[in-house]
C-alpha cells in the first residue's frame, strides 16, 4: 500500500486513495487560427493603409491625380526648412505640455477636493464632469462666442469694472494659444479629476488614519502617503493628456482654424490645410508621419519613466 500525503503525486502505476484530488493538467491554448480573422481585418483596416501612406510621404502625390513621382525625403527636407511646420512642432509641443499639467494638476485638486466629507461631493462631480461629456465641436464653438471681442467675457470684466482687460482673446497671437489650453484645461479637468478619484478611492483608509495617528499633517499625508500611491491613477491621466494634447484637431480648428495667421498652427491643422487647401498630399502625409514619431516617442518615453517610477515606489 502506498501512502501519499496531501499536496504529493502517488507514486507510478498507483491510483491516488479516495478524496484526494488529482492534479490539473494545464488547459490546451487555443488553435492561434482563431484570430486569424482579427488579424487580417486590422491588417486591411490599419497596417495596409498605414504603410501605403507612409510610401506616399515619399513621393509628390497630390490626393487626385494618378500619376506622381518618388522625391525620396524630399518632402522632409522641406519640412525641417519650413518655419510654418517648425512653428507648428513648437505649438504642439506647447499645448501638450501646458495641457498635461495644468488639467492633471486642476484634476487632482477637484479629485481631493470632492474625495472630502463635503455632503455635495456626489453633486459637484457629476457638474465638474459634465463638460468632458460634451462634443469637442460644440464646445469649441461655445467658447468661441464667448471669448469674441463682444462675448461674455468681456461684457463680463466690463460689467465689474475690469474694462481695461478686456481683449481679443482669439485675435491676439500673443493670447490665441493659451486661450486654446484654457478651454481644453475647462473641458478635461474633470476627466482628469475622475481618474483621481478612483485611485483615492482605492487607497486603504487604515493607511491615512494610520499616518494622522503617528502625527503626520494633511500636507505630509498627501506627500508621503497619498502621492506615492496615486502612481497608477497618475500614469494613466499623463498618458491620456499628453497623447490628447499632441494629436489635438477639433478645438484648435473650431476655435481659430489655426490663426490668427500661424499663431495656433499645430501640427495637425497644418495637417489639413496642406492637404485639402494646398493639395499637397505627399507633403501633408510627411507631417503625419512626423506627428505619429513625436506621438510614439512621447508616450513610449513618459511610459516607461513611470513605470519604472511605480516599481520604485511599490
Amino acid at each position: 500500500m502506498t501512502i501519499t500525503s496531501p499536496g504529493r503525486p502517488c507514486a507510478p502505476g498507483t491510483a491516488p486513495p479516495p478524496g484526494t484530488r488529482r492534479p490539473r493538467r494545464g488547459s490546451p491554448a487555443p488553435p492561434w487560427w482563431f484570430a486569424a480573422p482579427a488579424l487580417l481585418l486590422f491588417a486591411f483596416v490599419v497596417l495596409i493603409p498605414s504603410a501605403r501612406g507612409v510610401y506616399y510621404a515619399f513621393t509628390d502625390w497630390d490626393g487626385l491625380s494618378p500619376g506622381f513621382s518618388w522625391v525620396g525625403t524630399g518632402n522632409f527636407t522641406d519640412l525641417l526648412g519650413d518655419p510654418d511646420a517648425r512653428a507648428a512642432i513648437g505649438h504642439t509641443v506647447l499645448i501638450a505640455v501646458a495641457i498635461t499639467v495644468l488639467q492633471n494638476g486642476l484634476g487632482l485638486l477637484l479629485a481631493l477636493g470632492v474625495s472630502s466629507a463635503i455632503k455635495t461631493r456626489n453633486l459637484l462631480r457629476v457638474l465638474l464632469f459634465a463638460p468632458a461629456m460634451i462634443t469637442p465641436i460644440v464646445t469649441a464653438y461655445l467658447w468661441r462666442n464667448l471669448l469674441g471681442p463682444d462675448g461674455a467675457v468681456n461684457a463680463l470684466l466690463g460689467a465689474v469694472g475690469l474694462g481695461a482687460l478686456e481683449q481679443d482673446w482669439l485675435g491676439d497671437p500673443t493670447l490665441a494659444l493659451w486661450s486654446v489650453v484654457t478651454v481644453i484645461v475647462w473641458q478635461y479637468a474633470g476627466y482628469s479629476m475622475v481618474i483621481f478619484v478612483a485611485g483615492l478611492q482605492s487607497i486603504p483608509r487604515e493607511v491615512t488614519e494610520a499616518a494622522a495617528v503617528d502625527g503626520a499633517g494633511a500636507v505630509r499625508r498627501f506627500w508621503y502617503v497619498t502621492r506615492p500611491l496615486l502612481a497608477p491613477a497618475v500614469t494613466i491621466n499623463l498618458m491620456l493628456s499628453i497623447i490628447g494634447g499632441i494629436k489635438l484637431f477639433d478645438q484648435v480648428w473650431a476655435l481659430t482654424g489655426g490663426g490668427p495667421g500661424h499663431a495656433t498652427d499645430t501640427l495637425s491643422t497644418l495637417i489639413y490645410k496642406d492637404a485639402f487647401t494646398l493639395g499637397e498630399f505627399g507633403y501633408s502625409i510627411a507631417l503625419a508621419v512626423v506627428l505619429t514619431l513625436i506621438v510614439a516617442l512621447a508616450s513610449a518615453g513618459q511610459y516607461a519613466f513611470l513605470s519604472r517610477r511605480e516599481a520604485d515606489i511599490s
